[in-house]
């Protein structure tokens, strides 16, 4: 009997101590407020008479405006030797709809699911649905923290989108990617570098008499950060390439529709038209962003700026291409100890060499603030707008304007 004691007191000293070597983290994010917005078109289109096409839209919403509303969960385990296995898996909210992801969405949207290793002195890597080097570089050089609101020409929020194959993307660059292999080094006298490379679950390469080629959404990606004192200053850069074997034999020409326009969609696996629009997912694409991003510290407030770059092109001739880029400076302060405040203002530019050529020019600004009722509440009121020149785009010229404000509530935990 005392055997047995103690042989359970032996087994439950060993699991409690199993149990201390390792964490499980419960964090999320609610963000709930209200929102309007109105965009104003301008265009020479018969049905449309000239300035008089308008949008307006407002309501509470659940998304969240400063914040996406999410919940997350994140462990840790000691390996012993300096080594540990971590994993993080974290999942879109729509707390104004009955399901949990939105009603469009019918089930749970994935951000980030992913396992992986870390060693002490010389890094990290990990296997899954990831972000990418360059959002990661945005959002530490963003003064507007990537919040949902018009107004940042760097990230184009009001042009997110998710699709099948578990990619994300805005108009300025691509967020995350799913299947995706990630390396991050350890701080080196203030230097840091990480990477991705990704590839879709299924690679494949088809040969017949009508169509060929690969089949598959590829890509890697490249950053480096360092900080020096109150100077922080990073790079980093992204090729993504999105197969289909559907046209892949089909080049590109002045009178196609500009399949490469919507770039690094799902890995187009389920694509059955070789025939890409402005709404449907790109074919055949090579995708290659940019960014650039510093911030200075002094003191009583931050400066930033940002300039990114963006070229999808069509694998089957890459004189056929749609570029946009963008540069932005910003502050951001506590004015009080409660109260913070940002502010931002940028430029940019559309070009593209396929129907019509199509250009534009853009600017914008974004003002927004925070008032911290608890370190982990706090009340919002942002406020942004967009301007775009006259453009020749798919033989319709359109200028546009739009403006957007948020007043909120957010929540963190």
């Amino acid at each position: 009997m005392k055997k047995s004691l103690f042989a359970v007191a032996a087994l439950s000293a060993i699991a409690g101590g199993a149990q201390a070597q390792s964490s499980v983290t419960v964090y999320g994010l609610l963000d709930v407020g209200y929102v309007g917005a109105n965009t104003r078109l301008s265009t020479n289109a018969s049905t449309v008479p000239q300035g008089q096409s308008r949008t307006t839209a407002n309501g509470f919403t659940g998304k969240g405006a400063e914040n996406t509303s999410r919940i997350g969960f994140k462990g840790t385990e000691d390996l012993g030797g300096g080594s540990s296995a971590f994993f993080t898996a974290e999942f879109e909210l729509y707390p104004q709809d009955q399901d949990v992801s939105g009603n469009a969405n019918k089930g749970i949207l994935n951000r980030q699911t992913f396992v992986g290793l870390k060693k002490n002195g010389l890094g990290q890597a990990a296997v899954g649905l990831q972000y990418t080097p360059i959002f990661n570089l945005a959002a530490a050089t963003d003064p507007g923290q990537l919040n949902n609101v018009l107004g940042n020409v760097i990230y184009q929020a009001s042009g997110y989108s998710n699709d099948n194959g578990g990619q994300a993307y805005n108009a300025g660059f691509t967020n995350r990617t799913a299947n995706t292999l990630s390396f991050k080094t350890d701080n080196f006298s203030g230097l840091t570098v990480s990477g991705i490379y990704t590839l879709a679950n299924s690679n494949a390469t088809q040969q017949s008499s009508s169509s060929g080629g690969n089949t598959n959404a590829s890509g890697w990606g490249l950053a480096a950060d360092y900080t020096w004192n109150k100077l922080y200053i990073g790079g980093a850069i992204q090729q993504l390439k999105q197969l289909t074997t559907t046209s892949n034999l089909t080049p590109a020409t002045s009178t196609t529709t500009n399949p490469w326009i919507s770039a690094q969609p799902s890995s187009g696996l389920n694509s059955t038209t070789g025939a890409g629009t402005a709404a449907t997912n790109g074919l055949n694409v090579q995708d290659n962003q940019y960014l650039l991003g510093a911030t200075y510290d002094f003191g009583i407030l931050k400066a930033y700026a940002q300039y990114v770059s963006r070229t999808a092109s069509a694998t089957q001739n890459s004189n056929y291409y749609v570029k946009r880029s963008g540069e932005q400076i910003g502050v951001r302060s506590f004015v009080t100890p409660t109260v913070e405040a940002w502010a931002s203002a940028g430029l940019g530019r559309y070009t593209a060499m396929g129907t019509s050529t199509p250009t534009a020019n853009f600017n914008a600004w974004q003002l927004g603030s925070n008032y911290y009722l608890s370190k982990r509440t706090n009340l919002y009121a942002i406020y942004g707008q967009q301007v775009q020149s006259t453009a020749a785009y798919l033989t319709t010229t359109v200028s546009s304007s739009a403006s957007m404000y948020a007043l909120g509530l957010r929540h963190t935990f």
